[in-house]
């Protein structure tokens, strides 16, 4: 189980305990974490799971796939280099303490 903390744009903060083998994404959905619309339910075609991971971030995450990086090209707000697709991210006890930022708008 990992701590995951969800920081909106106004500054509110959403901390869920996540249990893999949930995604980031999914954690939220399971939580009623709003912000993350997540429309074609995780397969990384639509971008409304867009995520910035914290840039103090130290935890281990996987490599981004050609795939998470197209589609990110399409988000509704712009890409930065902490970019990533919340249903690209597993959680696991590893990334216990992940902090990410919400995007204004998913859609």
């Amino acid at each position: 189980m990992a701590k995951i903390t969800y920081k909106h744009p106004n500054g509110t903060v959403t901390v869920v305990d996540v249990t893999a083998p949930n995604t980031v994404m999914r954690g939220a959905k399971l939580n009623d974490v709003d912000g993350i619309e997540a429309q074609c339910g995780g397969s990384a075609q639509c971008g409304t799971c867009h995520v910035y991971i914290d840039e103090a971030n130290t935890l281990p995450l996987p490599e981004m796939d050609s795939v998470e990086d197209d589609v990110l090209y399409g988000t509704a707000c712009p890409r930065q280099d902490s970019s990533r697709l919340s249903c690209q991210l597993p959680v696991s006890d590893a990334l216990d303490g992940l902090l990410v930022h919400l995007p204004e708008a998913q859609s």
